[in-house]
């Protein structure tokens, strides 16, 4: 069955938000013992950047598998 663009968008977003959530814990957590020092807020900012590459990377990825797939299943 052929995922839609939509549901490839949308499946990538919740991966990303999922993932977001737990790069702003693991930044908080693992910064200090690299003596990086960042406050909340500029967490968050590099994790939200991040994430849209992550979106995006994501989404192509998943579309590019899916053409792949596609042109395996037609015939030659």
């Amino acid at each position: 069955m052929k995922q839609s663009r939509l549901m490839s968008l949308i499946e990538a977003v919740a991966n990303v938000v999922v993932g977001y959530g737990l790069a702003v814990l693991t930044q908080v957590l693992a910064f200090p013992a690299f003596g990086l020092h960042a406050t909340l807020s500029q967490n968050l900012q590099l994790a939200a950047l991040f994430s849209a590459i992550s979106v995006l990377r994501s989404y192509v990825l998943r579309r590019a598998f899916e053409a792949a797939r596609m042109g395996r299943s037609s015939p030659r």
